[in-house]
């Protein structure tokens, strides 16, 4: 059969699919340089609800629907228990751990260890930390820490879905700021996020076409520009 230039063009628009997708921020600037390239590549477009894990949860629970949702792999597998993401979906995209920061231009301090990491928050003017899963995790490290109490008046924790940098950067915190790398090993916590299909999705194969372009080798060095370990 043949067609004419025009029927061509009406084919590809319609093999094109709006890809919705209930993502963690934690993922975010790396992913926002990949999608033009998937888009690209694909022809889908691809609409992105940025959310915390706790409005992810609220949302979910709302009934809200979208083709891929990104969020830590704990909330992932309870989604597909609950039965809103399919079962067999999930793929692990990245693993972050957590990092430090301090305003640009301040004395960097010693962050090598545990013991120095406490040294420097009790020094700490300000202490900006997430709602996230890390954010959980250093609550619970303060604690630990015993300094729990000693730190609170300093903490400002962000809303859900909003990054740590943004109210270092506004001067919540501390303005500006210069990454100072991961927490050490005896005191990090590395979350895995995750991407599965939403049980109600309306474009599942763009979903999964979307899902094997962040997981293919190419995508690999551009996570681990933005401190991401891919898979």
């Amino acid at each position: 059969m043949s067609l004419s230039p025009r029927s061509l063009l009406l084919a590809g628009a319609a093999s094109a699919a709006e890809v919705k997708v209930l993502a963690s921020g934690a993922i975010k600037e790396a992913y926002l340089e990949l999608i033009p390239q998937f888009e690209k590549a694909s022809e889908h477009k691809v609409t992105t609800t940025w959310a915390g894990t706790v409005d992810i949860k609220k949302r979910m629970a709302a009934g809200e629907i979208c083709d891929i949702v990104i969020v830590a792999s704990p909330e992932l597998d309870a989604f597909i228990k609950d039965g809103k993401v399919v079962p067999g979906s999930r793929v692990d995209l990245v693993r972050s751990g957590i990092g430090v920061a301090v305003r640009a231009g301040a004395p960097k301090p010693d962050v090598s260890s545990g013991e120095a990491l406490k040294k420097a928050l009790l020094a700490a003017k300000s202490i900006g930390y997430s709602t996230g899963p890390s954010g959980v995790y250093l609550a619970s490290l303060f604690e630990r820490m015993g300094i729990a109490d000693q730190v609170k008046s300093k903490l400002k924790q962000t809303a859900p879905g909003v990054l740590v940098g943004s109210i270092i950067a506004s001067g919540e915190a501390e303005s500006g700021i210069d990454f100072l790398g991961p927490l050490s090993a005896d005191v990090q916590k590395i979350t895995v996020f995750s991407a599965g299909i939403h049980s109600a999705a309306k474009e599942p194969e763009g979903a999964k076409g979307l899902v094997k372009f962040l997981t293919a080798p190419a995508a690999a060095p551009v996570f681990k520009q933005h401190g991401l370990q891919p898979g």
